[in-house]
């Protein structure tokens, strides 16, 4: 291998790829490796860029969940290749692998002390296992440190065979009756990305049938009352204090009451934690402490980890054997300033000691275990699991500080950790263990801010550690405050980035919601507008995978407002997408009323502007101004309703609306236009286009009459004003108005009538005007410029009327004549024909006329 010209196969890279002509000193086949830049500014490494997001997809109900730390979670209609296989249920094998997993770590270090059996307990036990065996429901009620939690061990190991699904053990601290039927379900059930809804929730826990242990339960009543009726078919053994509240009346559950131990039972639990038989001051000294303590076993355990310290503080230096060969193995002797033989005097603790001797206990203690205590402190209670006291104390080997801490009784077990005894945290804060909460919590919530955000942590670890960090987290959140350019962003919100996705993707979300909520306060404390944005976003995806369609319309518009602030895109499109899904679920489609009302005001001009079945009249009104004719294309019915079946109108974005608006305006508009064409040169004898006709253009409302002047062509003195009947034959070319029609009877010239007439009714009622133009001999000629001297009207009327609508008078008026105009309206010109005269005394009334024809002429 040539180290200065290599081969293709050596970097990746063949003959046809960045090749070339070989050098003709060489003789070589490929081109020399190119050098690598010596300039400062570009060095010859690829800088590494930031870790992939660590996403998850969760299936609840029918949606599919994407978890993104990074823009917010996803979620969208699982899509049916999708979706998950109904849950399997585990095997005996599997549930006891589950089981060690749910339960806390074995203490590391060599304090351990070997488990003790239970004394004084064990009627409790046997009745426990008789009621358990009949299928009831009991409720163990004793006081912190009672020694519940060891005897609802001893009783599930009793149970194993009971249930066909086994023993399932759960932790009711913190938890709601939910939270404990999802982890009912994942107990039994291998589902890991599975979050059921409600209604499938229900479905499969009503078929489990298990001896079901909850310890440490926070609640009664009628939330007990639902955890119980939905899973009818399971035993449950329930470990509560008093102060919880007790169950409903009416309920069928058992109560069990676990009472302090007697003297001698005390005497035994002591003796047991030191290894030998008490003296008999030492008993005296126990009999005492059972006075003060009231029997708790708890008090015991502590009284002998007291007696044991004084043991060990009490041999001598040179006891190599039996404490070790190392002196720093023993946490005690950096405490002997003096010699063994006084330290064979130290006396018994006091009574006041024994009955708070946690303060006495930490300061016998190693100091990486002090500092443990001092961080269990501030964190409300909540032990850190031992592989992050390392990094918390700065020590490596702190890890064996909870080992110390267990074999005192200062920790008890709770789920899958440990909490500070009943009591103990009160006693450390009162010995001055907590001055300093804040720095300690900050510390803690940096390390966990880093720990959680670590790709090779998994979610169901940080669902763990769940309490600690909630804790750390609301500690540090009041006193978030802006940071300073150049500053790293604040702890808080670091934390809450890092915990939210962690505690989405492990199932824990009641958890998700607390810190969602934390850090949307963290976030606007410290004017983070991006994080604020990701943490209403998440608020919004799950309420909408909760149904509380609202609350998540109101999370999601205010993450999209802050992100259009920003100009996020990526961001905005996932909220887009889900603030579209709760408005499908909603029904509530914004704009469909809108929508709904412009295709009905549409339909309604359709049939303002639709034609008479029976033709266009005559005289018709001149036609308001339209606006001009919009050309755009008209959304189809058919394509909107089959996307609305299949999942709403997305929204209906405006541009829909407007293409909808847009699409009525121009039926309207292509309405008028249609109607307007069916007018127009419909006739050849329209008005129009007669110079001596004008068509009236209204009604009067009490006579029957236009209002205005009728125009009418003379062609003699004495022809002003007659009235001229429709020619029923239509003559020899058999076209009607025409020269070679025949005239009617009684009439003389053929001239326009100067009043409108009117059909009268078979019944005598009202009669019905159909206005027809007159065809007219002199249609063609221009009427005369002056009118006549003396206008008389016709004396032989050819349609008598029944009903006179208008009173004859002696006197006619006469009105000179204007030059025609032209007028290109459908209604007839605007003003008089030239050589038309106005007169209402020219025309023969209603009551002189004996019959009145429906074809009148006006």
């Amino acid at each position: 291998m040539d180290p200065t010209n290599r081969g293709p196969e050596e970097y990746g890279h063949d003959d046809a790829e960045g090749s070339r002509p070989a050098d003709a000193d060489t003789g070589q086949g490929h081109a020399p490796r190119p050098r690598s830049s010596r300039e400062p500014l570009a060095p010859d490494f690829t800088p590494h860029g930031p870790a992939p997001a660590r996403t998850a997809r969760l299936h609840t109900g029918e949606h599919l969940l994407t978890v993104n730390p990074v823009d917010g979670s996803e979620i969208e209609l699982c899509p049916p290749t999708e979706r998950p296989e109904p849950p399997a249920r585990r095997t005996p094998e599997e549930r006891a692998e589950a089981d060690r997993a749910a339960r806390p770590p074995a203490p590391a270090g060599t304090h351990r002390t070997p488990a003790q059996p239970l004394v004084g307990r064990q009627d409790e036990r046997e009745q426990l296992v008789r009621l358990l065996a009949r299928g009831r429901t009991v409720r163990l009620t004793g006081p912190s440190g009672s020694g519940r939690t060891s005897l609802l061990d001893l009783v599930a190991e009793d149970c194993e065979d009971l249930a066909p699904d086994g023993v399932v053990r759960l932790t009711g601290y913190h938890r709601t009756p939910s939270d404990l039927l999802h982890d009912l379900f994942h107990t039994v059930h291998d589902a890991p990305r599975l979050r059921p809804e409600d209604d499938e929730l229900l479905a499969h826990v009503r078929e489990i049938g298990a001896v079901v242990v909850v310890d440490d339960l926070e609640f009664g009543g009628a939330a007990l009352e639902e955890l119980l009726d939905a899973t009818p078919e399971c035993a449950f053994l329930l470990s509560a204090t008093p102060d919880v509240p007790a169950p409903s009346a009416g309920s069928a559950v058992e109560e069990v009451v676990l009472a302090g131990l007697d003297r001698a039972g005390g005497v035994e639990v002591i003796e047991r934690a030191v290894g030998r038989v008490l003296t008999e001051e030492e008993a005296n000294w126990a009999g005492d402490l059972w006075f003060e303590s009231e029997g708790l076993p708890l008090r015991f355990v502590q009284a002998g980890a007291l007696l044991r310290q004084r043991d060990q503080l009490r041999a001598g230096v040179d006891a190599v054997d039996e404490f070790g060969v190392f002196e720093d193995a023993r946490p005690f002797t950096a405490s002997l300033d003096t010699g063994a033989g006084e330290a064979e005097e130290i006396p018994l603790p006091s009574l006041g000691e024994a009955a708070a001797p946690a303060p006495l206990l930490a300061a016998r203690l190693s100091a990486s275990a002090r500092t443990a205590l001092r961080f269990a402190v501030a964190l409300g209670g909540e032990v850190p699991h031992q592989a992050h006291l390392p990094a918390l104390v700065g020590d490596t080997h702190a890890d064996a500080a909870l080992g110390e801490l267990a074999a005192c009784g200062l920790v008890s077990p709770a789920g899958p950790r440990y909490r500070l005894a009943a009591g103990v945290r009160a006693q450390l804060e009162a010995a001055g263990y907590a001055d300093d909460v804040d720095g300690r919590a900050h510390a803690a919530a940096q390390h966990y801010a880093w720990w959680a955000a670590h790709p090779s942590v998994t979610p169901e670890r940080v669902c763990a550690e769940a309490d600690a960090i909630l804790t750390a987290l609301a500690l540090v959140v009041p006193g978030t405050t802006r940071p300073a350019e150049g500053e790293d962003e604040a702890t808080s919100v670091r934390l809450a980035r890092a915990a939210a996705p962690a505690f989405a993707a492990g199932l824990h979300w009641s958890a998700w919601e607390q810190v969602l909520h934390e850090g949307a306060e963290a976030a606007r404390l410290a004017a983070a507008r991006a994080d604020r944005a990701y943490f209403h976003h998440e608020l919004g995806v799950l309420a909408l995978c909760a149904g509380q369609l609202d609350r998540a319309r109101s999370e999601l518009e205010a993450s999209l407002a802050l992100r259009g602030a920003l100009a996020d895109k990526r961001g905005t499109v996932a909220g887009r997408r889900a603030l579209a899904l709760v408005n499908d679920r909603s029904g509530d489609v914004p704009g469909l009323a809108a929508l709904t009302a412009v295709e009905e005001g549409a339909e309604a001009r359709r049939e303002e502007h639709a034609s008479p079945p029976r033709g266009v009249p005559a005289a018709l009104a001149t036609p308001t101004p339209t606006a001009p004719t919009l050309v755009t294309g008209v959304p189809s019915a058919a394509p909107a309703a089959a996307h609305h079946g299949r999942g709403g109108f997305r929204a209906l974005a405006k541009r829909n609306l407007v293409a909808a608006g847009a699409g009525a305006v121009l039926v309207a508009v292509l309405g008028t236009v249609v109607t307007l064409g069916a007018t127009s040169k419909n006739d050849a004898n329209t008005p129009a286009d007669r110079p001596g006709v004008r068509p009236s253009v209204s009604a009067g409302t009490d006579d029957g009459t236009t209002g205005e002047e009728t125009p009418g062509g003379d062609t003699g003195p004495g022809n002003v004003g007659a009235v001229t009947s429709r020619p029923t034959d239509p003559g020899p070319d058999g076209t009607m108005g025409t020269a070679d029609d025949p005239t009617p009877t009684g009439e003389a010239t053929p001239e326009p009538s100067g009043d409108p007439s009117g059909t009268l009714e078979p019944g005598g009622g009202g009669s019905t005007r159909t206005p027809r133009p007159s065809s007219s001999s002199s249609s063609t000629s221009r009427p005369p410029s002056t009118p006549p001297e003396d206008p008389t009207p016709s004396d032989d009327p050819t349609t008598p009327t029944e009903d006179p609508t208008t009173p004859p008078t002696d006197t006619p008026s006469t009105s000179p004549s204007t030059p025609p105009s032209n007028s290109n309206s459908a209604s007839g010109p605007a003003s008089s024909p030239a050589g038309s005269q106005s007169s209402t005394t020219g025309s023969p009334s209603a009551a002189d006329s004996p019959f009145v024809s429906p074809d009148t002429i006006i």
